[in-house]
This record gives structure tokens, C-alpha cells and sequence, in this order.
């Protein structure tokens, strides 16, 4: 399964705005797409209450996960929204 080692640069984390346009482009995907902080437990990136659980905050690693067609390509339009300070 593809997946993507990615740093948290959004100043409020992955929360709020950073939060909702993941989920957003997660949810648009027809493809299975997971994401958990390094050695956690993963949680579907296409649940808004799922990612806010994670709690993760500007300077944390996430790692997200997917599988099927496109998944490159996703797991790099995932990685760019959390990229954005």
C-alpha cells in the first residue's frame, strides 16, 4: 500500500481549514485512504471526526495511506495541504 511520511507544517495543525480540505479531497477519492501519526493506530482520512481525534499539531509527522487506482497522486494532493505553513 502506497503511503506518504509527511511533516505537519499548517500553524494550526490539522485542524480546522487544513482539516476540512484533507478530509474533503479524501472523501472525493473512490480509493481506500488512511492516516495515523508514526506507530499509531491508522484512522480513515475521510472522516473529519477521525482526523480531529488525532489531535496532530504543526511540526508532527502523519502518515497517510492509500490504495487503488490513484493513490499516488492523492497521497501527493494530501501531503501539499498539510505542507502549507
Amino acid at each position: 500500500m502506497p503511503e506518504r511520511k509527511v511533516i505537519v507544517e499548517s500553524q494550526v495543525g490539522l485542524h480546522a481549514r487544513p482539516a476540512a480540505t484533507f478530509v474533503q479531497t479524501a472523501a472525493k477519492a473512490a480509493i481506500d485512504v488512511t492516516v495515523a501519526k508514526p506507530g499509531g493506530e491508522p484512522v480513515s482520512a475521510k472522516s473529519i471526526l477521525s482526523i480531529l481525534a488525532l489531535d496532530v499539531r504543526h511540526g508532527e509527522a502523519i502518515v497517510i495511506h492509500a490504495e487503488g487506482d490513484g493513490a499516488e497522486r492523492l497521497l501527493d494532493e494530501l501531503a501539499a495541504i498539510v505542507s502549507v505553513p
